[in-house]
């Protein structure tokens, strides 16, 4: 079957149609995928049942996978697969998490704008979500997810604000990110399994040779920078990246496989009714070093 591409956005966010990801991909398939992530960053594909095994073997295609930090927590879980990311919320149980539930508190720091693992000192490409179950609509919110255009935004910079920001590095911190909602109890060597990593603040995307801005709600600080005057930036360059010219907002429908690329684009959690299930399955890919040794 052919592969359709509608875009959702201008040059940003594009459904896919044609392709059954719980099919093995050929190096074709791949390619195709990898092409229209490298123009939109952000792909949609509708009316995907995968098993979390078939989500791992189709995310593996297109580079290692990570294990995230609750995964690797310890202890047991509801997901068997550590590769597969529970971006739910619910317990080990598959019940509903009470609203002071520890790890529940943690992962309302995903409602921030940020990039996934940006805190590692090798961050992550590509982002994959798997809706298996989807709360009903409220006056809280669906519990959409939205994702920012930073190649956008990055080119909406007047000249001379590019050229200041062209060579800064700034330190990203997962303790710094989860403190801004007041989140600071982490297990016993948490902090320490965990430091700060440096990243560029402008990163050149190799896929589309695309200048991009690379910020995050872990980013704290500019390196170099009076602390005060280097968080100003990032809040005032984040302000600027999450206009509504530069955001596609995703209402999930069970099915749905959600593809984006974390060096690129920023994204947020929203609000959902906590009482009911909302049950979302991740993969993430690992970058192949530093930002700070790749091209700027």
């Amino acid at each position: 079957m052919a592969v359709a591409l509608r875009a959702l956005r201008p040059s940003f966010a594009a459904e896919v149609d044609g392709i059954d990801l719980s099919q093995p991909m050929d190096a074709g398939s791949v390619r195709t995928i990898w092409d229209a992530i490298d123009r939109y960053a952000v792909l949609v594909f509708r009316d995907q049942r995968l098993t979390d095994t078939q989500l791992r073997d189709f995310a593996a295609e297109f580079g290692p996978l990570e294990i995230g930090r609750g995964a690797l927590q310890g202890g047991r879980r509801r997901l068997v697969l550590p590769q597969i990311g529970d971006i739910s919320n619910l317990d080990e149980e598959s019940r509903v998490r009470a609203r002071d539930d520890r790890r529940r508190l943690d992962s309302l720091g995903n409602r921030l704008w940020h990039t996934d693992a940006s805190y590692m000192p090798v961050p992550v490409v590509l982002g994959m979500l798997h809706a298996v179950v989807v709360p009903p609509a409220s006056v809280l919110g669906g519990g959409e997810t939205e994702f920012a255009d930073m190649r956008a935004a990055y080119d909406a910079l007047p000249e001379a604000m590019k050229a200041e920001i062209d060579g800064l590095v700034a330190e990203h911190d997962i303790f710094w990110s989860r403190g801004q909602i007041g989140f600071t109890e982490f297990p016993p060597g948490e902090r320490e399994k965990y430091p700060p990593s440096p990243q560029r603040l402008v990163r050149l995307h190799p896929g589309s040779q695309r200048k991009t801005l690379y910020l995050s709600a872990h980013a704290s600080h500019i390196l170099g920078w009076p602390v005060g005057e280097g968080r100003l930036l990032l809040w005032d360059l984040t302000a600027h990246a999450t206009q509504n010219q530069f955001v596609y907002s995703h209402h999930w429908r069970v099915g749905d496989v959600v593809i984006w690329d974390n060096r690129c684009t920023m994204h947020r959690g929203r609000p959902h009714d906590e009482m009911q299930p909302r049950d979302l399955r991740r993969a993430t890919t690992l970058d192949s070093g530093s930002t700070l040794e790749q091209a700027a």
